[in-house]
């Protein structure tokens, strides 16, 4: 089971769930047991396993009973549901038989050949037979291609069929009359999450991005701005215009209502002015 000892009921999901077998869920309910989040959780965590597994409550516990589950694939077992209670549960692990069982949460816990057995379980139409929403299940997990050839070139030596295999692929043949489609299906690689560097730098917090060059990206920013916004000039210019702008001068010029003059020019004036009335 992948990753099972790290898996606890408070990190239980509906896709790891799919990692455990009938066994592990008692575990776990059992090392929960203490847990005061068991309780305020519990039909949480029930409704998680139950995603994955048949979940009957054995009301009747008696042996023959609890035989009789035995023999339909049940794993029987006591759980505490409360600080005063417990239930005996059947459980069972949902099988993966029809291409109906496939989903986003348990695609990537089945192997290639678990799912080439589904495929040819359920289908004889190929490939294309398949509705998008299941083509799109499968292919979240799994790295999927095709061919048709005629029977006798499908296994020519160096063709497309043995590179696959020997590539790791599993593959299903199809008989389509004197001719096969061949259906290679090989698990994807989990992406991993953008690692983060540590330091007190700011750029060091951010996804390290080799592939792109931040100068470059600049310059082609600036390139875009210049050509996307041809009026960007002009507004330039109006901003300068206005940094120049000196409100001191303004207001010391725009709106001075006294003039700095000699007062002898005064006295002048003031006596052509007295001449000018007596002539009149």
């Amino acid at each position: 089971m992948k990753d099972k000892k790290k898996i606890t009921l408070k990190t239980l999901n509906k896709s790891n769930v799919w990692d455990l077998q009938e066994n592990d869920v008692f575990y776990l309910w059992e090392a929960a047991e203490k847990d005061a989040d068991l309780k305020d959780n519990l039909r949480r965590y029930t409704d998680i396993v139950r995603s994955a597994f048949e979940v009957e409550v054995v009301k009747i516990d008696k042996p023959e009973v609890i035989k009789k589950y035995e023999q339909r694939g049940f794993k029987v077992n006591a759980v505490k549901v409360d600080e005063s209670t417990k239930q005996k549960w059947a459980i069972k692990k949902r099988p993966i038989m029809r291409v109906t069982d496939l989903t986003y949460e348990n695609i990537r816990h089945i192997s290639a050949a678990k799912l080439v057995e589904v495929l040819d379980r359920n289908f004889g139409g190929g490939w294309d037979s398949l509705s998008q929403s299941i083509q799109d299940i499968i292919l979240s997990g799994f790295d999927i291609s095709t061919t048709t050839l005629p029977k006798d070139r499908l296994h020519k030596a160096g063709g497309m069929y043995e590179k696959k295999v020997e590539d790791g692929f599993e593959v299903l043949e199809i008989p389509k009359g004197t001719w096969v489609e061949a259906i290679f299906a090989k698990e994807k690689p989990i992406a991993e999450k953008p690692r983060y560097k540590s330091g007190l730098d700011d750029d060091e917090d951010k996804p390290e991005r080799d592939d792109l060059d931040d100068d470059e990206d600049r310059e082609d920013s600036d390139d875009l701005d210049e050509e996307d916004n041809p009026d960007n000039d002009r507004y330039n210019e109006e901003e300068e215009d206005e940094d120049a702008f000196d409100e001191d001068k303004l207001t010391e010029e725009s709106y001075r209502t006294t003039f700095e003059t000699d007062p002898e020019d005064l006295n002048l004036e003031a006596e052509d002015v007295s001449e000018e009335d007596d002539a009149y």
